[in-house]
């Protein structure tokens, strides 16, 4: 007879959002079940944002040595041993990983079962032999790589995001197909150390950020030779030897282009084949699972987060964030609802672009009324001490001066932004950050800067300057 597990909650998926999840279920002390049938970790850990960032490390490493010269420090040659990085990139997935493991899950009172899970009915799972009748399921199964229907694509090889990190040597003329985050992050890496590389994006590059703030990123790109082609068709793939030619059409003319590899690196599907979601009522299509606000699937015993959640985004901290919504939800009936917009963003690229809050496009479809403030890199004295002066601080600020959203693209944009997603959270007002003296010869002063500039207009009325004149003669 097989084993029956009856736990509070079973969560299907081992990654970022599946981990937090097991493993706040089990602080509280209820019983937990987590199934997985790949690596722990998930693509976070093993495909995704670990693995890219440590490459970009060692291209930004690559990078400040090219361009040493502007600080009077000259380096002979650059040396790239690609080897050597993918070596860098597998040990810092290895030192990570036992913080995603079943041994740590285990040692903390989760069930680990290694193992497909699939629905058998509305109430219980099978995975391993074993089934799970658990009161409240999470499926948190993630996403993979959508490879497009392209003519010709099929008959040779080409790279996707869950095999790049295995390359043994430097691709010499590398395609991305893609222009979302992932997609930017790995061309400037590898053109940084050392491929020529071209990439093609069927629709803008990065759509969901700022449009200044990722033109800013986007031509970074192409001064350090990516050519970026948007709006692209593609026409044809054909694999010849040990390259690869794409036909493509833009603006109604097709033109070809050739490289030595090819990067599957843009949109991906929601990782939803084998799960019996029929069996278990679930309402899905191509974008993913169907979820309410609460994050509740059509079936009420079972959340859906992270990417295999339909119109969710694709961030593991926006999964980790739903993790601690659904678990509140779950154990303690507590009200809950996603906001996307509480979900901050960071494209690791140089300048870094990173994004918490509204945009100023979202505030427009929203119809608020707000103003625009924004403050440059170059004005700052760090940004200069550090010849980094490429990018700005983009805020939007609500009628009362409320903080909505802000956006940074330029040097540590992805570390500043996290006193903005505070400000945000907690609904203050721009005042605040005239409020809260900072380290002086640190980017951060631009937070300072970007909130005096929102006030200085109002100095110059009439009524504020007879208002200052009256309280100097008083004075």
């Amino acid at each position: 007879m097989a084993e029956t597990l009856t736990p509070d909650i079973c969560v299907i998926g081992g990654g970022a959002g599946g981990v937090a999840a097991a493993l706040a279920a089990a602080a509280f002390g209820v019983p937990t079940v987590l199934i997985e049938r790949e690596a722990m970790g998930g693509v976070h850990l093993n495909t995704g944002g670990v693995p890219s960032k440590a490459m970009l490390a060692a291209a930004r490493r690559a990078a400040v040595a090219r361009g040493s010269q502007a600080f009077g420090v000259r380096a002979s040659t650059v040396d790239v041993d690609f080897s050597a990085v993918q070596r860098h990139v597998h040990d810092t997935i290895a030192r990570l990983a036992p913080d995603h493991s079943a041994a740590r899950l285990s040692g903390l009172g989760v069930r680990v079962i290694k193992g497909t899970a699939s629905f058998k009915d509305r109430r219980t799972v099978t995975a391993d032999g074993i089934e799970i009748k658990a009161r409240r399921f999470i499926i948190a199964t993630g996403s993979a790589p959508l490879v497009p229907a392209v003519p010709g694509l099929d008959s040779g090889p080409y790279l996707t995001t869950d095999t790049v990190f295995a390359l043994e040597h430097l691709p010499p003329r590398l395609i991305v197909i893609g222009a979302g985050p992932t997609s930017v992050e790995l061309a400037q890496a590898f053109r940084r150390l050392g491929s020529d590389v071209t990439m093609l994006a069927p629709g803008e590059a990065l759509p969901e950020s700022d449009p200044e703030a990722a033109a800013i990123v986007l031509a970074q790109l192409e001064r350090e030779g990516i050519a970026v082609k948007t709006g692209v068709s593609l026409v044809h793939v054909s694999h010849i030897a040990h390259s690869v030619a794409i036909t493509i059409e833009v603006d109604g003319r097709q033109e070809m282009v050739e490289g030595s590899h090819l990067l599957i690196a843009g949109e991906r599907k929601a990782a939803t084949e084998g799960l019996g979601l029929e069996a278990a009522r679930i309402k899905h299509d191509a974008s993913g699972i169907k979820v309410n606000r609460k994050l509740k699937t059509s079936n009420r015993r079972v959340y859906a987060i992270g990417d295999v959640a339909a119109g969710q985004p694709h961030y593991a901290n926006a999964a980790t964030y739903q993790a601690g919504l659904v678990i509140r939800n779950a154990l303690f009936r507590a009200s809950v609802r996603m906001d996307r917009a509480a979900v901050p963003s960071v494209v690791l690229t140089e300048p870094e672009l990173a994004q918490a809050g509204l945009t100023e496009a979202q505030a427009r479809q929203r119809r608020l009324k707000f103003h625009i403030v924004r403050w440059p890199y170059h004005h700052n004295d760090r940004a200069q001490a550090e010849c980094s002066v490429n990018g700005e601080i983009k805020v939007v600020v609500g009628k009362k001066g409320e903080i909505l959203g802000a956006t940074i693209v330029g040097a540590q944009a992805g570390e500043m932004i996290g006193t903005w997603c505070l400000a945000i959270a907690q609904g203050l007002n721009i005042r605040t950050m005239l409020d809260v003296p900072l380290p002086s010869l640190t980017l951060s002063e631009i937070g300072n800067r970007v909130a005096l500039d929102f006030f200085t207009p109002n100095l110059t009325r009439p009524r504020v300057r007879r208002i200052i004149g009256w309280l100097r003669i008083l004075g």
